[in-house]
């Protein structure tokens, strides 16, 4: 049965007997998404309401408060009879919300402008985020040329728009030429965005220029320079400015610490962190950052504690809070951070990142079954969630599960790259798969046309010479289409030494000390080359050698983990010979220590 539709109701001009239609106070009452709604579509349609530009414009509305939904507005927008810039304005800003601004410049360019709907100074604006989210420098020329020739660039609202625009593509004089065409009508934030346009672009001394010409400053003009300083790393002069600021915000503090954070000053950025009045999440996460980019993951993790009472973390917190944990091998402490994430009805959504850093953490601190549960539950996995996950089990010396994750990613995930055969190649050398290792990087070469670096060299080289291939090792210098680095040759001696050909391992180390006479490295590979093979005699040679020339090794630190505590404990000192489980579990029987770990957990 077809249905006819309705002579078109008479609507009056007026707005209130508009906003006074019952059709209308049942259409803002409802919810787009709910069956109601589409009764009430059904009847604006019946009655040739929809027809009309208020009730269509109200509908459309209505739809787009739902990204879900904007197609469904589109197909309502494609049958009206004259629709306006008003009803296109809110499909664009709908579409520019969701995950795929490009269809909102098709919409543009394929619906209102076919229809000869003149853009106004309201679709400027989102034509040029559209534009600028994507890159698209073609497009935001066009949507220019349109707002010259309508006479709308020298709208306020257009041209700072096109400003923020055209920085965002570095083209910095386009910028310009935009803030001097309009220069007499600009406000505080036509000079914000030029200021920022010139910090993005590294022109820290223009930007000045423009800060100190300002008629008129607010809190994001300071806090727009102090930026601009800190990302030159210009401690100095963000810290003057700072000092001379009238009004201090959250922003403005967090830039500073930041700036002292870049320039890894620790104890400055933390006496900042400490003296804020209020700190947010942003301010935990650039001194939690820092933390973990300077290795005091004890730290890390004790100003973590802190944070829960005063902050919600987000996940840049608990990125570096999982790092801190990885690193410091704090696997209990990992688990309840994990349990946090999950909380009551997840209460953080792990993205990529934070789902790689949770699978990471647990293949540092040795647990595999929970980094395998966490990789099996993510709904998408990077190229880097592949590597993590081949690497944990290659350190682990399960090699063969590795090159099974491999395959898997073949199939499933993403196309490998250089870092992946680095991996997959390096879990190979660990669990002495020679076979295997050789078809991987033979793969690498001729299927997906890798070429191969040092690293990859460096980890056949293990590879062959774990297995007692060391003629084997020494013939790929020849066919090495880069020049060998240390982790080469480190690996080459290593394997001399295991299986006693110290001639080639002796010429290596040699050559290594005449590259670079003040590097400890030969030395180290050479006395551990000589201890490998009962040469004890040459051992205390090569070690007088360097007593000598003045070096120093650094010392050899284990960290485990007691009580979700990160011990680190250093080996000066002890027996080199004895096995460092044996000096670890030494250390623990100390009385001394125990009672430390006991007050610790208490």
């Amino acid at each position: 049965m077809k249905l006819r539709t309705r002579t078109p109701t008479t609507i009056t001009s007026s707005s209130s007997t508009n906003l006074s239609h019952p059709i209308l106070h049942a259409l803002e009452s409802c919810d787009a998404a709910s069956p109601h709604f589409d009764q009430i579509h059904a009847q604006l349609t019946l009655s040739g309401l929809l027809h009309h530009p208020f009730f269509a414009g109200r509908a459309i509305k209505k739809l787009c408060s739902s990204p879900l939904l904007v197609n469904r507005a589109v197909s309502v927008f494609a049958r009206l009879d004259s629709p306006d810039a008003f009803i296109c304005n809110t499909i664009i800003r709908t579409l520019i919300r969701s995950k795929d601004p490009r269809k909102a410049l098709d919409f543009y360019n394929h619906q209102m402008l076919p229809r000869s709907i003149p853009p106004n100074h309201f679709t400027h604006p989102l034509l040029s985020k559209a534009c600028a989210d994507l890159r698209l420098v073609a497009d935001g020329e066009k949507s220019h040329a349109v707002a010259l020739k309508s006479g709308l660039a020298s709208d306020l609202f257009v041209f700072n728009s096109l400003i923020h625009m055209y920085s965002s593509f570095g083209r910095v004089d386009s910028a310009r030429r935009v803030f001097c065409a309009n220069h007499e009508a600009a406000d505080v934030v036509t000079w914000n965005s030029m200021i920022d346009a010139y910090a993005k672009n590294g022109m820290v001394s223009e930007a000045r220029k423009a800060f100190d010409g300002m008629p008129r400053r607010d809190r994001v003009s300071w806090n727009s320079m102090i930026a601009a300083y800190a990302a030159v790393g210009d401690v100095e002069a963000a810290m003057a400015l700072f000092t001379r600021m009238p009004e201090r915000d959250a922003v403005s503090w967090n830039s500073v610490i930041d700036v002292h954070a870049r320039a890894g000053e620790v104890a400055k950025a933390r006496e900042l962190f400490d003296r804020m009045p209020r700190r947010s999440a942003v301010s935990y996460n650039v001194v939690l950052a820092l933390y973990v980019r300077v290795r005091d993951y004890r730290a890390c993790l004790g100003l973590f504690e802190e944070m829960l009472n005063e902050a919600e973390p987000n996940e840049a917190t608990l990125v570096s809070v999982l790092t801190a944990c990885a690193n410091s091998g704090s696997l209990e402490r990992g688990r309840w951070v994990h349990s946090y994430i999950r909380g009551e009805e997840d209460r953080i959504r792990p993205d990529v990142l934070l789902s790689t850093t949770l699978l990471t953490m647990y293949a540092k601190c040795g647990d595999m079954g929970s980094a395998r549960e966490v990789f099996d539950r993510m709904a998408d996995k990077s190229v880097v969630s592949w590597n993590s996950m081949i690497m944990g089990y290659g350190v682990h010396g399960e090699g063969e599960r590795a090159v099974e994750v491999f395959l898997e990613m073949e199939r499933e995930g993403p196309r490998p790259n250089g870092a992946t055969f680095v991996c997959v190649l390096c879990a190979c050398a660990h669990a002495g798969l020679v076979v295997e290792g050789w078809w991987c990087f033979d793969r690498m070469v001729r299927v997906y046309g890798i070429e191969p670096g040092v690293d990859h060299y460096g980890c056949m080289v293990d590879l062959l010479g774990r297995a007692g291939l060391v003629e084997d090792s020494k013939a790929l210098v020849g066919v090495m289409s880069v020049r060998p680095g240390k982790a080469f040759w480190s690996a080459l001696v290593s394997a001399c030494g295991e299986h006693g050909n110290c001639k080639l391992g002796e010429r290596v180390c040699r050559r290594l000390m005449e590259v670079d006479p003040d590097d400890i490295c030969p030395y180290v590979l050479l006395s551990n080359m000589y201890a490998a093979v009962g040469r004890w005699e040459d051992v205390e040679k090569v070690r007088e050698m360097v007593r000598e020339k003045g070096m120093q090794k650094n010392v050899g630190v284990s960290r485990v983990d007691l009580g979700g505590f990160g011990w680190e404990l250093s080996l000066e000192g002890c027996e080199m010979s004895m096995p460092k489980k044996r000096i670890v579990e030494s250390m623990f029987r100390d009385v001394e220590t125990q009672r430390k770990v006991s007050c610790l957990q208490k």
